[in-house]
């Protein structure tokens, strides 16, 4: 696999992350032999350090540093908040704002109960792009499935951030197998044709590590999102 690079420097380097692709390899999917992180290293023939994670299943905007001394700055900015995060997903059901923000603290661990864990500061900018129906029944009441576009900026980088967040307010996102339903996944993987977790790193803005320069990365959604007609 040739991984897409998005952006390159004597420092740095983004990539454009495919849903499915683990970060870097790890006792809990032993069986998979592709990660980012050696596929990247391969492909540019130096070492790259991870600076930030992607779940498994997101797409979009991964950043790397090409030495462990950019690494340590670009860690502690993301570990501080200061880069801006703008995400995609599709949602089940219509919120009934247009948009608003999920303040709602977060137990450090979501593989653990939360009991016994200490809360963490968590917070989630929202704001709705479209609302549509699918011809998609899995409840006998309705012959539809109300789903919507939705935009999401986490102001921190909690694990599962955004879908423990969107699951709170009652609006998981399709095709997360831990915060959503299994038969509506099911449903809209049939009806797309794909299987994966619908959410898309779009966008991240940070000040450059080495000179302070603005940087904008982007990656646009890839063909297997919906078409909104």
């Amino acid at each position: 696999m040739t991984l897409a690079v998005l952006h390159l420097d004597d420092h740095l380097v983004a990539i454009d992350k495919p849903p499915g692709l683990l970060v870097h390899r790890t006792q809990l999917a032993a069986q998979e032999n592709e990660a980012a992180l050696q596929l990247l290293r391969d492909q540019l023939g130096r070492p790259v350090w991870p600076v930030h994670r992607l779940d498994r299943g997101t797409s979009g905007v991964l950043l790397f540093a090409l030495s462990p001394e950019v690494a340590s700055v670009l860690g502690a900015m993301f570990e501080q908040g200061q880069m801006r995060k703008r995400y995609l997903a599709l949602v089940r059901g219509w919120p009934d704002a247009d948009e608003g923000l999920i303040d709602h603290p977060l137990a450090r661990d979501p593989e653990k109960p939360s009991a016994g864990q200490p809360l963490l500061p968590a917070q989630t900018r929202w704001r709705v792009l479209r609302r549509d129906a699918w011809p998609i029944a899995t409840d006998p009441r309705f012959a539809t499935t109300r789903v919507a576009l939705v935009e999401a900026e986490p102001l921190q980088g909690r694990r599962h951030q955004i879908r423990r967040h969107l699951k709170h307010i009652a609006h998981p996102i399709l095709g997360d197998a831990t915060h959503g339903k299994g038969p509506l996944n099911r449903a809209v993987a049939a009806h797309l044709g794909i299987t994966r977790l619908w959410l898309h790193a779009q966008r991240l803005e940070l000040a450059h590590p080495v000179g302070g320069s603005p940087l904008r990365l982007e990656s646009p959604p890839d063909a297997a999102w919906p078409a909104w007609g």
